[in-house]
């Protein structure tokens, strides 16, 4: 069965196909710039792992998603470059879509009436739920005969209890309005912990986690017996830990001084606090490279944006193994959480109270599966886990289809 995993963006399409339950991955891909004179498409078809056997790779104007996708379609289908022969080769099209809101706690196949219910939930997430919906509305006029699934991002969290996901606002605000933790990341969270889970050959139903996902966004999650129970982020992916861009947790009376002393619009301060905070408020870039780089050149804003970082983390560390009461693991994932050794040993350091201890040797190792970097005697595994959400969309499908 072969499945096409699309994560459309506000100027983007990324792709993936998989032959499933194989899980081979056939052909990998994106469109990026869309609606900008030169877009910039790649394409990688595959024959077994790591082994490319067609790369397409250059830039020509790129009009719309419609455009994007058809450009997509054409070059899955190519005699020579592509990966399928026909549009009736993909047996099923699996979307990400990043809220769900608390009606969408599995995926499901997009008719008439799931659309409608997806577009409602819009104003939860309105940098990221339109362009999912217009991949799904595009694809299901060129893949005319295939069924198109939504895949959530917050799904794995709708297990929280209400305890842990309720604001102390007044109910009519989540009677009303469903104000409320939702949380994100889902999807590589629920990848993660079940591949650590059958690593530590630990039934998923007996597994306790704390996964711990760093990437230009950053989220952590308390799993207990399998489930999601409580997560960084909130009612959007701008709560929790200090991101790229992102300022995390934050007073929220500083919203309201930047309003009423400051003279902000209610526009500026959601761009101040998602595109301009975080690692780039205090360093004036995003990429954790080049600030590791000048925290060891002595900088001062680096040395504090990196302690901040680190600290954070530490924080929610803490709290998640107390409301876990037992631990199994914690885990890294994602860019920065599977590459940045630094990170990983500053986040371990003096955890000792935990039961958590890294062997520095161990950590100094960069690679692309599960790796051990807990010293050996420690009853609780610190675990680098390479997560996979494209993959996770089609196991997902998968299951449903």
């Amino acid at each position: 069965m072969k499945i096409l995993v699309i994560n459309s963006g506000s100027s983007s399409i990324k792709y993936k196909l998989f032959d499933m339950p194989a899980q081979t991955l056939l052909a990998s891909g994106m469109v990026e710039k869309i609606g900008e004179p030169e877009a910039h498409i790649k394409q990688e078809v595959f024959q077994g792992p790591d082994n490319a056997i067609a790369i397409v790779d250059k830039k020509l104007p790129v009009e719309d998603h419609r455009s994007g996708l058809d450009l997509i379609v054409k070059l899955l289908l190519d005699s020579k470059e592509g990966a399928v022969t026909s549009t009736s080769d993909i047996d099923a099209v699996g979307h990400r879509v990043v809220h769900g809101g608390d009606h969408f706690s599995q995926p499901v196949v997009v008719d008439d009436m799931i659309y409608s219910q997806l577009e409602a939930l819009n104003y939860l997430a309105p940098l990221h739920n339109p362009a999912n919906l217009l991949g799904i509305e595009v694809a299901r006029k060129v893949f005319r005969r295939t069924k198109q699934v939504a895949v959530f991002d917050t799904a794995f969290h709708q297990s929280i209890p209400d305890y842990a996901f309720r604001f102390a606002i007044p109910n009519t605000y989540y009677k009303d309005h469903k104000l409320r933790v939702y949380g994100f990341h889902g999807l590589s969270h629920q990848y993660v912990s079940r591949e650590a889970s059958e690593y530590l050959r630990k039934p998923l139903d007996q597994f306790n986690a704390i996964t711990i996902h760093l990437g230009n966004g950053c989220s952590m999650t308390a799993i207990k017996n399998g489930k999601s129970v409580d997560t960084s982020m909130g009612l959007t992916p701008m709560g929790g830990l200090m991101m790229g861009t992102r300022s995390g947790d934050i007073d929220p009376s500083v919203i309201l001084f930047l309003s009423k002393k400051l003279n902000l619009s209610m526009e500026e301060i959601d761009k101040l606090l998602n595109k301009e905070s975080g690692l780039k408020g205090l360093t004036g870039e995003n990429d954790l490279r080049n600030i590791l780089r000048r925290y060891e050149e002595k900088d001062p804003a680096a040395q504090l944006a990196i302690e901040i970082y680190v600290y954070r983390i530490k924080k929610y560390l803490g709290a998640y193994a107390a409301v876990l009461g037992h631990l199994d693991a914690i885990v890294f994932t994602a860019g920065v959480g599977e590459n940045s050794t630094f990170i990983r040993e500053r986040v371990c350091d003096n955890l000792d109270i935990l039961g958590l201890r890294l062997d520095p040797t161990k950590n100094s190792v960069v690679g692309k599966v599960i790796q051990e970097i807990q010293a050996d005697e420690r009853e609780i595994k610190i675990l680098v886990v390479p997560t996979n959400e494209e993959l996770e969309i089609a196991l997902q499908v998968l299951r449903l289809t």
